[in-house]
């Protein structure tokens, strides 16, 4: 039976930092499950159909990953009830600091909670990538900067799309 890992997240948008984690999970896993959150308790630059785009993108037109390893989807319900849809019994997240650790503990703690057959593993993007977040990459981009090293070259013409 293949080894599927879910790694769930906003990606909102990808970033090099998100890329080097599926990258990395690709030499452990057969598939990764790449999952854009449909939450609604946050605010959004791109909705969930614009984030899978670009997820897709990033990752098959601009860097050519394997397709048949990765799948792009969206979802709004619990990680775990997701993890069971897909048949896998680990949840990937990235860590890019000590200060992402404490949240990333509880997360783990209370997926476990929900489901005692689930695991969370946190792998790390390199260390040139441990500083991006979506968040800066956003702010850089609205205040006119190059962000050539933070993500894609698709990922920043949605951007400069968006802030227009």
């Amino acid at each position: 039976m293949p080894k599927v890992v879910i790694y769930p997240g906003t990606f909102d948008p990808i970033t090099f930092g998100h890329i080097d984690v599926i990258k990395k999970s690709l030499k452990l896993f057969d598939k990764v499950i790449v999952a854009v959150s449909d939450s609604e308790n946050k605010n959004y630059l791109f909705d969930p159909l614009e984030r899978i785009e670009i997820v897709r993108k990033a990752l098959f037109s601009d860097l050519k990953l394997n397709r048949k390893k990765i799948i792009v989807i969206s979802f709004s319900s619990l990680t775990t009830d997701l993890c069971k849809k897909y048949k896998s019994n680990i949840i990937l997240r990235g860590l890019r600091a000590v200060s992402d650790f404490e949240y990333e503990f509880q997360l783990a703690g209370m997926n476990r909670k929900l489901d005692n057959k689930i695991e969370t593993i946190f792998l790390m993007s390199d260390v040139e990538n441990q500083i991006i977040s979506s968040k800066f990459v956003k702010e850089i981009v609205k205040l006119k900067g190059n962000v050539k090293k933070f993500t894609t070259k698709s990922t920043i013409k949605s951007l400069k799309r968006k802030y227009e």
